[in-house]
């Protein structure tokens, strides 16, 4: 059986979420990063739910590095494991103390706490910066398997793979779409195949 030339046929894949918004409703790197942080095992739409009063209360770096944890946990209570997300929150702000800050590296970004580097890989491809790595978010870690470019459940063994398919410059666009592909096609139990643009070369497909 021919290898598949993943670089050419992940590119209708890359093309259909072209420009699609990240589920986080974010409006600056600010507010990025700390619902990066705070989405970690919870649902991107409670995150959203809650931050409109968070950043009301606390705008920007400078706030958040003079709050307290009694001052942030009323308006994170709800997201889970909140007590330990003020907590890394609050010594990134102390660390940064200003957007300007913000890291623009993997290196920089995977060293403040809450940061790895599916979190790092996401903010990076959502401020335009050269990717240095591949999203591999619960949704990537299903789907790549079942496609057939990448095996295993490892993120991070995943994620090494998936670097050595995709184009260097389809990192962080090719891994965002693999997730979207994931969260409104590939479903846990009922994935979509006769509506995936990815059904021709899927290794899953092929099983049906």
């Amino acid at each position: 059986m021919p290898s598949i030339d993943w670089k050419k046929e992940l590119k209708p894949l890359t093309k259909k979420y072209a420009g699609r918004p990240h589920p986080l409703a974010y409006r600056n790197a600010f507010e990025l990063v700390v619902m990066v942080i705070l989405a970690a095992q919870d649902a991107d739409r409670n995150i959203n739910k809650i931050a409109p009063a968070f950043f009301d209360a606390i705008p920007d770096m400078k706030a958040l590095a003079k709050a307290s944890a009694e001052d942030v946990y009323p308006f994170l209570s709800k997201v889970r494991n909140f007590r330990n997300k003020t907590n890394w929150l609050l010594e990134l702000a102390k660390t940064l103390q200003d957007n300007k800050n913000i890291p623009q590296t993997l290196e920089e970004l995977t060293a403040l706490p809450g940061i790895g580097r599916k979190s790092a890989n996401v903010i990076m491809n959502e401020l335009g910066l050269k990717p240095e790595g591949v999203i591999v978010d619960l949704h990537v870690v299903r789907v790549t398997p079942r496609l057939g470019i990448a095996h295993g459940t490892d993120p991070k063994k995943l994620e090494k793979q998936l670097m050595e398919q995709i184009d260097p410059k389809d990192w962080g666009k090719a891994g965002m779409a693999i997730s979207f592909l994931g969260r409104e096609t590939c479903r846990p139990t009922k994935p979509k195949c006769d509506e995936c643009v990815m059904a021709k070369v899927c290794a899953y497909t092929k099983t049906l």
